[in-house]
């Protein structure tokens, strides 16, 4: 596919050199080249975000550097070449330090010079812009609904704090069983977040040494301990204008928490043997399957840590909470594991779905995945039967449901097995089932089923 033109704007008020640096560039006809006689002008065209501007340093209605500024402001990503008739390296240097691509003194070569510059120039701004499409199109695939499937009470709960969540830069801390997705919910607010074109930069904190932790979230000097070899940048300096999402964050030992406190609170970091200060822009995401506030409490974790974390909790419901979600996430993983696999499409016998339904998953999604996988192995058909459904532990007070019985048999042991997990709510048990109240009450009234005050 071929790329867009590379956008091009000449601020010269030397209306002769200006026209021959206007010709002289669009000679190449993947250039769009456009000339503005002062910074007024410019300013007036600046909201179509040229990929270059070449600047006169002295304009006479807005000094060079006052117009810099207002270009790092108002379209951060264009490239500035600075052409000025002043010789003085202090100039020059300025703004290079300031953030200009280069700067060019006019004599004689600065056709030339220019012409090779943006041509250097043009390859890293096709990259950037290959880069940020891929980062788009990573992006999409991280919508909520595509990433978690369900449509329990619960999961659209979750959805709306996710939705909240991208809305700032506030901290999150996301809490679950182990297996829940937590991972996938962090990655999904950040995807969906301004910060979506930015590093998502995770580091499972449990993964990793405590000696070697601090080294690999803040970095380390060359020399600074035995092993090393050379510099190092830490995850943070990674992360820097994305987000670092510490999961399994309960497991991070209390020294350290006390060096990543002070990292939030200063917006700051030091490499393991320097003594120089890195000023950070992180959006930062925690998970954990503790109770943090339980392990405040015992001394394991600091509590103006836990405070300084805590921004937005959400909390991702267990597989066993959300009710028919787990047919629909069973069948996805149905599809994708045949699909992969160059399997015929298979389908759930109803059994196979209640003997699902009863289950507690103890290992949440990634369990169910499991067990799904295998069930697509095991079925020689198009069905997948209960014998099927491999479901090697059940967690005390599941609900044992065998192979053998008739349907309405099964329907009336999972709804009773439902009520009394659930304090005998009809509302709340009718809601996770899908199923409506009356049947429920009609049951009752036909003594299938028990319903205690």
């Amino acid at each position: 596919m071929k790329s867009q033109p590379l956008k091009i704007f000449i601020v010269e008020d030397d209306l002769f050199y200006g026209s021959m640096l206007e010709h002289h560039l669009s000679l190449n006809p993947d250039y769009q080249v456009k000339k503005f006689p002062s910074a007024k002008t410019f300013l007036t065209a600046i909201h179509e975000k040229p990929d270059i501007v070449t600047l006169d340093y002295s304009l006479p209605d807005i000094k060079g550097d006052e117009l810099f500024g207002q270009i790092r402001d108002q379209s951060p990503d264009t490239k500035v070449i600075m052409i000025s008739g002043q010789e003085d390296i202090k100039v020059a240097i300025d703004f290079l330090k300031k953030g200009a691509h280069d700067y060019i003194v006019k004599d004689d070569d600065t056709q030339n010079r220019l012409w090779i510059t943006i041509q250097k120039l043009r390859e890293t701004i096709e990259l950037r812009k290959e880069l940020d499409t891929l980062k788009e199109e990573v992006a999409k695939k991280y919508n909520f609904q595509k990433v978690i499937i369900g449509n329990s009470p619960a999961i659209r709960q979750l959805f709306m704090l996710m939705e909240k969540a991208t809305q700032t830069n506030i901290t999150v801390s996301i809490t679950g069983e182990t297996g829940t997705g937590k991972d996938l919910v962090a990655k999904s607010i950040h995807f969906n977040s301004p910060r979506k074109t930015q590093p998502f930069v995770p580091v499972n904190v449990a993964a990793i040494p405590r000696d070697l932790l601090e080294s690999e979230l803040f970095g380390h000097e060359k020399g600074s301990f035995t092993g090393a070899a050379a510099r190092r940048i830490g995850k943070f300096e990674e992360a820097h204008k994305g987000t670092l999402f510490l999961d399994e964050i309960g497991e991070m030992d209390i020294n350290m928490q006390a060096k990543l406190l002070r990292t939030l609170q200063e917006k700051e970091i030091t490499r393991v043997g320097s003594n120089d200060i890195i000023k950070i822009d992180v959006r930062i995401i925690v998970a954990t399957h503790r109770n943090l506030l339980n392990e405040v409490k015992k001394g394991r974790f600091r509590e103006d840590l836990y405070y300084r974390l805590l921004g937005l909790p959400i909390p991702v419901p267990a597989l066993r909470e959300r009710g028919n979600d787990i047919i629909m996430v069973a069948r996805h993983f149905v599809e994708g594991f045949c699909q992969e696999n160059g399997l015929p499409k298979k389908n759930l016998s109803v059994e196979a779905k209640m003997k699902l339904l009863a289950h507690s998953f103890p290992g949440n999604v990634r369990e169910l995945k499991s067990v799904m996988e295998l069930a697509c192995v095991m079925s020689e058909d198009e069905e997948i039967l209960p014998e099927h459904v491999n479901i090697i532990s059940q967690k005390a007070g599941a609900l044992e449901l065998g192979t053998e019985g008739t349907l309405k048999q099964f329907t009336t042991r999972l709804i009773q097995y439902y009520l009394d997990q659930h304090n005998h709510d009809v509302l709340k048990v009718a809601e996770i089932l899908d199923i409506g109240k009356s049947t429920i009450y009609r049951m009752v009234k036909n003594n299938e089923l028990i319903l205690q005050a």
